[in-house]
């Protein structure tokens, strides 16, 4: 696929107005749609979300923590399609019914040579997954980490600088490797600190 798959995409109003390629939708910036999906899990009466470490080989944001699973709506696929990234992306098993809609929320970050417009269809899932139940898309994502989502909220709603996340990253022979460390905000992917505030607050609604 990559730069050549085809999108839908969409005017300021949010209408359809045609297709075009992955690479033509980032270079011109249309509105395009995309499918996210957080995990989050209750541990022992303590709420955790599971976040990504995307591949060091990515084009875009390498080596950054990011949403559990995420990935754009091809031209011919439906909002429901979006669970393949789930299974493509971590090797988690969801049907469409398991998820909660969190709504669409516009994404739009604009870089040199890169502008993402995304409508991104949210959605969480309630899991009861160990870490062993994850099995990762070598070239997508190289690692999954835990994080307690009260530390996660605090730190978007800049209460607190760091959290501890825990997991695992497959290192470069493809054995997993434990991770236990600090992180600050530096080491996410840039989405806006809006969009982690919109998100977090109606993961709060669902799990509060």
């Amino acid at each position: 696929m990559g730069e050549q798959e085809k999108l839908k995409i969409f005017d300021d109003n949010k209408n359809l107005i045609g297709i075009a390629t992955r690479g033509d939708v980032h270079r011109i910036g249309h509105w395009h749609e995309a499918f996210h999906c957080w995990l989050i899990s209750n541990e022992q009466g303590i709420d955790y979300i599971y976040l990504q470490l995307r591949s060091k080989n990515k084009k875009d944001y390498p080596n950054l923590l990011d949403i559990t699973a995420a990935g754009h709506l091809l031209a011919d696929e439906t909002v429901e399609d979006g669970v393949r990234e789930i299974k493509e992306e971590i090797g988690i098993d969801v049907t469409f019914n398991e998820l909660i809609k969190l709504g669409v929320i516009d994404y739009c970050v604009v870089q040199e040579g890169f502008i993402d417009k995304e409508l991104a269809n949210v959605f969480l899932h309630k899991s009861e997954n160990s870490f062993d139940n994850f099995t990762l898309q070598a070239e997508e994502v190289s690692g999954i980490v835990k994080v307690k989502f009260n530390d996660f909220a605090k730190l978007w709603f800049g209460e607190i600088d760091e959290i501890e996340i825990c997991g695992f990253e497959i290192n470069g022979v493809g054995s997993k490797q434990i991770i236990k460390k600090s992180v600050r905000r530096d080491k996410f992917v840039p989405h806006h600190t809006s969009f982690y505030k919109e998100v977090i607050q109606k993961i709060k609604e669902q799990v509060g």
